[in-house]
């Protein structure tokens, strides 16, 4: 008897909890900073002039996300976000000379949320795996790739458009660890002027657009 008691309590706690889905997509641009790769490309006398790499360098992402709502103010999340960069400039022989790389970045969130009439604000952060696969090309082009994690600081407001429907913008802070770039049949790629591997750490911030469903 003391058994289906505690569970009945159990069970009206549970349906008492006003648990939601928050499902959103978005696209963003990332400022990032580099320093590895900055230097790498800057000494390989690939780049001269105009298309010498700057401190901060722009990229764009691409993020999908879903939120379980514990109560009305607390949510742990999956985010699944997908960064794109390259580099490119002419070689006087012919031809370019190009450096590009994809960055998958998966975390888990946890948030805050300050919920409102027709919106919501969302302030949070976690962490998570990050997987790169970069392709450089000289004359014949050859692919390295790394592994490392991350973290990650967010920011975001809703605001309804419809029923279930919500724009979303949002800004965020990532600090990534990838290690040093490898390709088992190649050497290491390697900055002739600090004698460094080439690594994809990077500091960043961002900001993204995108929209939110609630169910």
């Amino acid at each position: 008897m003391k058994k289906i008691f505690l569970l009945i309590i159990f069970i009206s706690a549970v349906n008492n909890i006003s648990a939601q889905w928050d499902l959103s997509l978005s696209m963003g641009l990332d400022f990032r900073s580099s320093p590895s790769f900055r230097d790498y490309v800057n000494s390989s006398g690939f780049a001269s002039g105009g298309n010498i790499l700057p401190s901060f360098k722009s990229s764009i992402s691409f993020s999908g996300e879903a939120d379980y709502k514990l109560s009305n103010s607390f949510a742990l999340g999956l985010e699944y976000d997908l960064m794109i960069d390259s580099y490119t400039a002419s070689l006087s022989s012919g031809g370019a000379y190009e450096i590009a790389f994809i960055m998958h970045r998966p975390s888990v969130l946890a948030y805050y949320i300050l919920p409102g009439e027709g919106y919501q604000f969302k302030f949070g952060g976690g962490v998570g795996p990050r997987f790169v696969s970069l392709s450089e090309k000289i004359n014949t082009s050859t692919n390295y790739s790394a592994s490392g994690y991350g973290l990650i600081l967010k920011a975001e407001g809703n605001t309804l458009l419809s029923k279930n429907f919500y724009a979303l913008i949002g800004t965020n802070l990532r600090y990534d660890v990838t290690g040093d770039v490898t390709n088992p049949q190649k050497p290491s790629i390697v900055n002739n002027a600090t004698g460094e591997k080439l690594n994809l750490n990077a500091f960043s911030f961002g900001i993204y657009l995108g929209v939110t469903f609630i169910l």
